[in-house]
């Protein structure tokens, strides 16, 4: 299958299989959304999910996080791993939304990644997620993904991400990047699919023999 006839499928399946694409992390506006997917690097979305709503409950806006210790975020947040450095960073962009942007959480790239703890991913989301910017973050699930699919050579995540947003229009971006992470954790996980296995691995590759060594980010 050429690479424009798999293209062309896979938007298709994907499509069909997840029409409605809801954000897995819970919020309620663009800063929780924020701070959830700030929380959510080497963690789950199910952990991230059930620390948010203590967190909200005392601070749901940069004000009011601003005014927290760190030591009392922290200790919130502590099961989604690598406590110390994100309570620092949460309560650090906190205090920058104030002083910088009216503590409003900016529809700007440059300016959200120059938040503490805000990589491109993180700032890809919320432009994307909360804004209808488009924008296509690539998470270790896409990133796999699109190796074993053919669309990219998985040099690093920069690359898959220009990739995919050559090979796709740029209106399906912002559904397209949830419906790959849905599919990749139902469907085409690390450990259930070595390239071979799922419908659309199958589908691309019915004649691939041996496993598909995806380069890691």
């Amino acid at each position: 299958m050429l690479k424009s006839a798999r293209v062309d499928y896979i938007l298709q399946r994907l499509q069909q299989l997840y029409p409605q694409t809801p954000v897995p992390l819970d919020h309620s506006d663009p800063y929780t959304l924020l701070i959830a997917v700030l929380l959510s690097a080497q963690c789950t979305d199910e952990r991230v999910n059930k620390v948010t709503p203590t967190l909200f409950a005392l601070a749901d806006n940069p004000a009011a996080m601003a005014r927290l210790e760190v030591d009392q975020i922290e200790a919130i947040i502590r099961s989604c791993g690598l406590s110390p450095q994100k309570s620092k960073a949460i309560k650090r962009l906190s205090e920058m939304l104030l002083e910088e942007h009216e503590g409003e959480v900016p529809v700007d790239m440059e300016a959200l990644e120059r938040l503490p703890g805000v990589g491109h991913k993180t700032a890809s989301v919320v432009m994307s997620q909360a804004f209808g910017v488009p924008a296509f973050p690539v998470d270790t699930h896409i990133h796999r993904l699109a190796q074993r699919w053919g669309l990219t050579n998985g040099r690093s995540v920069v690359q898959t991400e220009r990739d995919l947003k050559r090979l796709f229009p740029e209106e399906f971006w912002n559904r397209l990047h949830l419906q790959i992470i849905f599919y990749g954790r139902e469907y085409c996980t690390a450990r259930g699919c070595d390239g071979r296995v799922c419908e659309i691995c199958q589908t691309c590759y019915p004649h691939r023999k041996h496993p598909k060594k995806t380069l890691k980010a």
